[in-house]
């Protein structure tokens, strides 16, 4: 039988599936048995109720969906006294995901999540559709160590940092991630993107700009990955195109230790049970008794430095 489990820090997953935030809900257990999940990973809140963003906010396209939904939500009042006990009656570890439009406000919200029964507090310090002043400090180094070591302060929780893919040197923000106290990183947010319609000359999404997310994007989720987790010594979480078992180890050889499932699961909610089957059965085939033998096994010592990963060593 193959051992699935996984560490992030002090906390066992009993394998390393697990929706990303804003894909997912508690009440998908009308759907599939939550208790197979490696965690359960809870919408973003904010403090205050939020309405979310103009319509429309979602816009299909070839390669998959482009979608501004704009954190809408009770606010953290509601979601600790009538979220957490729902996803209480689940035996994965709960992790919470947060943002907020200031530093202050990211640590108190951190402090107020510091209850049983939320295990992880998985800081949103990235959505796309939000301004570098104004929720997004995870597009430039001193930002995400702001915000991050704040959060780390407020709370004894583990705490991970969900990372942008817009950021112009997604190493050294990891870097800053991790300096400042994270525990693991969450890689990477969605990506900025825009469609305009061709009937009306308009865009497609109310808030004229949205979050990419699709298959095609794994390449270049994976490619940062790879890079990051060279890099710090803090686990990471994968997230970007997962559609199948093959998906999930390409990730972990490049380095992750567990990943993130949005597109899929949102298109099908059992892909996240599936996977988690198929995975076993890969493992299983191919004699690979333990699956964190996978964590960074690429074979590409016979290869030269990446050049990026190179530019940061000076070499």
């Amino acid at each position: 039988m193959v051992d699935l489990s996984v560490k992030i820090g002090d906390l066992t997953f009993q394998n390393p599936i697990q929706p990303a935030s804003g894909a997912f809900s508690w009440e998908y257990n009308e759907v599939i048995d939550l208790n197979r999940l490696g965690a359960l990973v809870a919408k973003t809140i904010c403090r205050e109720p939020r309405m979310g963003n103009p319509t429309p906010r979602m816009a299909e396209t070839e390669a998959g969906i482009i979608q501004s939904i704009g954190l809408p939500g009770k606010g953290i009042d509601y979601f600790l006294e009538n979220i957490v006990p729902e996803y209480a009656k689940f035996k994965p570890p709960l992790v919470v995901s947060v943002s907020s439009e200031s530093i202050e406000d990211f640590a108190a919200l951190a402090r107020e999540l510091s209850v049983p029964n939320v295990d992880v507090i998985e800081c949103n310090i990235s959505c796309p559709t939000r301004n570098t002043t104004g929720g997004n400090f995870a597009l430039q180094e001193e930002h995400t160590k702001e915000v991050m070591s704040a959060i780390r302060e407020a709370t004894d929780k583990p705490v991970w940092a969900k990372l942008s893919p817009n950021a112009g040197d997604l190493t050294s923000i990891a870097l800053a991630a991790e300096e400042a106290g994270a525990d693991a990183l969450v890689i990477a947010n969605t990506f900025l993107s825009l469609k305009i319609r061709t009937d009306n000359f308009r865009p497609a999404l109310g808030n004229k700009f949205g979050g990419m997310v699709s298959p095609a994007l794994k390449p270049i989720v994976l490619r940062m990955v790879y890079q990051v987790a060279k890099e710090v010594k803090i686990p990471v979480v994968g997230v970007g195109g997962v559609t199948k078992a093959e998906d999930v180890v390409e990730y972990m050889l490049a380095g992750a230790h567990a990943v993130g499932i949005g597109y899929a699961g949102f298109r099908n909610p059992t892909a996240l049970t599936t996977i988690i089957d198929d995975l076993e059965a890969w493992c299983d085939e191919r004699g690979i008794e333990k699956v964190t033998d996978l964590i960074g096994a690429v074979k590409d010592d016979d290869m030269e430095m990446d050049p990026l990963i190179a530019a940061s060593h000076g070499v």
